[in-house]
Order: C-alpha cells, then sequence, then structure tokens
C-alpha cells in the first residue's frame, strides 16, 4: 500500500529481455537501502525488486505489467517516481494507492501559470464513472487532487515541489502516463454494478 507521496526519482539505466519480460535497472538514491522482495512503486506501478548492486536495483516487468502500462514505451535514460509502501505509523499525507495501474492515458496540454502548472489528461470512457471534480487520483505515482473535470477530460493543478522532484517536469503534450483511479470509486462502482444484476446477497 502506497499513498502517492513521491519519495525520490530514479534513471533507467539499462533495459534487458528475458522471454517476454522486461529486466529495467534502476538508479536512484534509495537503491541501496532496499532489500530483494520488496515492493517499491515505480511511476505508480507495484514491481518487486528482484536484484540490488551498487547504487541500482532492478526489476522485471511481466507482460500483464507491459500491457496495462506506459512501460511497454520504456527506454533507457527515463526518469521513475519512486515510493516505497507505507509504514503503519506513518502519517497519511496522500491517498491510499495500491499501484496497480487501471489504465493509461496521453497528456493534451500544459498550461504554465507562472508559479503552478494545470496538466490537462484524456479521460478514458471506461473509466468515467471514477472520477469527481476535487477527488484524488494517481498520476505516475503521484497523488493528486482534480481540479477541473469536462466531458473527455480532466485536469490536475501542479505545485513547484511536485514539478521539480518528480517526473511531472518530463510529461509533454502527447506523453502517456499511468493512471491508478481512486479505489473507493472502483468498489462503489462495481456494488453498482452487482446490485443492477441481481447478484449481491448481504
Amino acid at each position: 500500500m502506497f499513498t502517492g507521496i513521491i519519495e525520490t526519482t530514479g534513471v533507467v539505466e539499462q533495459i534487458t529481455h528475458d522471454q517476454s519480460n522486461l529486466e529495467i535497472y534502476i538508479k536512484s538514491s534509495i537503491s541501496q537501502e532496499l532489500k530483494i522482495d520488496q515492493s517499491i512503486a515505480h511511476n505508480g506501478v507495484c514491481l518487486t525488486v528482484d536484484k540490488i548492486a551498487d547504487h541500482w536495483h532492478r526489476c522485471t516487468l511481466i507482460k500483464e505489467t507491459l500491457d496495462r502500462t506506459h512501460f511497454h514505451q520504456i527506454k533507457i535514460g527515463d526518469k521513475l517516481n519512486l515510493e516505497r509502501s507505507i509504514k503503519a505509523e506513518s502519517r497519511m499525507d496522500g491517498h491510499f494507492v495500491q499501484g496497480h495501474i487501471d489504465t493509461i492515458t496521453t497528456c493534451n496540454k500544459i498550461i504554465n501559470e507562472q508559479g503552478s502548472w494545470v496538466y490537462n489528461f484524456e479521460l478514458p470512457d471506461p473509466f468515467k464513472s471514477l472520477v469527481v471534480e476535487k477527488g484524488s487520483i494517481c498520476i505516475n505515482g503521484v497523488s493528486l487532487t482534480i481540479s477541473k473535470l469536462e466531458a473527455n477530460h480532466f485536469e490536475v493543478s501542479i505545485i513547484p515541489y511536485t514539478f521539480d522532484y518528480t517526473n511531472f517536469n518530463q510529461i509533454r503534450k502527447g506523453s502517456m502516463v499511468n493512471i491508478e483511479f481512486d479505489i473507493l470509486g472502483k468498489y462503489i462502482r462495481r456494488i453498482l454494478q452487482v446490485q443492477g444484476s441481481g447478484y449481491l446477497a448481504l
């Protein structure tokens, strides 16, 4: 379980192929502090650390992960947002994030507000019922508030700290990002779907 509060960033230094899998080697300031089999959110994707050496760690991306995330486009030099799982005694500064990506979407435009930035993203049809204005959303692992919601797109506002210390400063018009919708919304939608089909038994 994560909060969407990014701890640091890492850089992809090497990519190797193992059948249908990709093995990515990430250099970061926390790599040497990690443990084998530890779960770390990489751009919002919960991945297992399977090798550590020097100042890098390795994770393996299987077909399911590549199909559901923007990691099918990953390349050497990419900056990734990193977050270790939340501790039981920690403050909850963001919102509950599982690290299970729902979909990917595209950045439509970025507006420089001279002190903050507004990012506009496509809102895919199957997920429109999972977003509300002023609700939470996780983009590339960052817990954010939806500042504006329209029929086919939504906006989030980025403060200078988030812009400087995450990979939002590398997102451009046309960039693809990982999206995880609020888990509460997903459960509510599922309950309503089951109720509508007449299969809900309490």
